[in-house]
């Protein structure tokens, strides 16, 4: 097998980005002058739910040996989503509190 170089890696680096960069870049310009409807800004909008239930729901029972750890966490994940934060912040708030369950119970 071959060693891989420093140039190597990071013509493989470069190829990952661009990889990844053209589908989020492509419908920004292929969608640029279409106006959506109305139905399918709302079912833009509830994307985030979707994936977000997709992600946390599987794992909320086998979690960890407490059944109330997942509870929690699913429970303060569907709290912070309802009242609109962006994901990234329901995930680090679930996460937070989740860790201050571990450290004073």
């Amino acid at each position: 097998m071959k060693k891989l170089t420093s140039q190597t890696t990071l013509l493989m680096i470069l190829g990952m980005a661009v990889v990844t960069y053209i589908p989020r870049v492509l419908p920004f310009l292929l969608f640029r002058e279409v106006e959506f409807s109305p139905f399918f800004k709302d079912i833009l909008k509830n994307i985030r739910y979707a994936i977000l239930g997709a992600l946390i729901f599987p794992g909320i029972f086998l979690v960890q040996d407490d059944p109330l750890f997942g509870v929690i966490g699913g429970l303060v994940a569907f709290i912070l989503s309802y009242i609109g934060l962006d994901v990234v912040l329901v995930v680090i708030g679930s996460i937070g509190v989740l860790y201050l369950y571990t450290v004073f119970l």
